[in-house]
């Protein structure tokens, strides 16, 4: 065994206990975050044809499977991910199918494993029961192989790099409860979701739901308006027709956000009504600076796809061993919107 491949079995050995790094919303751990090292007896062997490549001096090929590449958050995903190739000197690229088709991201990755087309895996899932299985297909032929953006606890993979999910959720309730005004008992706080039956929404909504403990306030949704524009907006409506004690709104993403907001902005009714939101897109931007939002909560897409190409070509080139990486959660108001990066 070289001593590249003594440090790569040695750094996934100990991966799972390595800590988090701390930028936004509470400790995460890797067994927080049901990061597992793989195969029960802890062992990592790299595939012989990744080692050969190592060996030739080639470039690593680094994937990123992203659960739905249309979104507009996999934009900056993508930017992060090209700089670090450039950087690193890392043969890189986004994958996943359009329309986030579970089925079609697991044989994707599957045929990258059967071809051997791949050097180190990242995935992003919308649903870590689906992609469970195959991240342990890709442990097991010697693949290192990474979770990012959305975690896939108890899976074989050797680390995350992303946002706390449901430490920003409850971050994004109790930043949301501070801009409420009078006496709130018995009202309404709606919140919505592009995709509500996600492993990333369920995180989300959970911790939203703890950080809205003791408010007085009656949690309406998560309410589920998909990721087309205009059908999300027709959600939104349809959903607010039928509320009359609303003093809050949350969206959990990018996509819901701008629905929920532009009907906020349509109803005249900003000024008493509290919203916070993810992702800082264009739009997203816009109502921020004209009050409708009175936050959003970054969680630095350009840097999780970044540190996602890092830490793989690291453990590869290095032998750095994988630990986690928390991107935080970034609150932008109106005050600090100027030095923000917007993430489309």
């Amino acid at each position: 065994m070289s001593p590249r491949t003594l440090l790569r079995s040695l750094a996934a050995v100990t991966a799972a206990t390595a800590a988090l790094a701390l930028t936004g919303c509470g400790a995460v751990t890797a067994a927080d975050s049901g990061s597992s090292n793989g195969s029960k007896d802890g062992s990592f062997k790299l595939a012989d044809y990744i080692q050969q490549r190592i060996d030739d001096h080639k470039p690593m090929r680094v994937k990123l499977s992203y659960h739905d590449p249309s979104l507009a958050f996999a934009t900056p995903i993508s930017v992060g991910m090209k700089r670090a190739g450039k950087e690193l000197g890392a043969d890189v690229a986004l994958i996943g199918p359009t329309g986030g088709d579970a089925a079609k991201q697991v044989s994707e990755i599957q045929t990258l494993i059967q071809q051997k087309a791949v050097d180190g895996l990242a995935v992003s899932s919308a649903s870590s029961d689906a992609l469970k299985p195959v991240i342990g297909q890709a442990y097991k032929a010697g693949i290192p192989i990474i979770s990012f953006n959305t975690d896939n606890p108890d899976s074989e993979q050797m680390g995350f790099v992303g946002q706390d999910l449901k430490g920003s959720g409850k971050a994004q309730a109790e930043e949301l409860r501070k801009q409420l005004k009078g006496d709130v008992a018995g009202k309404s706080v709606v919140v919505f979701s592009v995709d509500t039956g996600a492993g990333w929404s369920h995180d989300r909504f959970s911790g939203f739901e703890e950080g809205m403990k003791g408010s007085g306030l009656k949690i309406v949704g998560p309410v589920n308006v998909g990721n087309e524009p205009n059908a999300a907006y027709n959600t939104v409506e349809s959903t607010m027709s039928g509320q009359s004690k609303v003093v809050a709104v949350a969206g959990l993403d990018c996509c819901s956000t701008t629905a929920a907001a532009k009907w906020v902005s349509r109803s005249g009714h900003a000024d008493r009504i509290a919203m916070g939101g993810f992702d800082l897109l264009t739009q997203t931007a816009e109502y921020v600076d004209r009050g409708v939002l009175d936050f959003t909560i970054s969680q630095n897409p350009t840097e999780q796809g970044y540190q996602a190409v890092k830490v793989l070509n690291d453990f590869l080139t290095k032998g750095t061993k994988i630990t986690g990486v928390d991107t935080g959660a970034q609150f932008i108001t109106r005050a600090n919107l100027s030095d923000a990066t917007v993430e489309d």
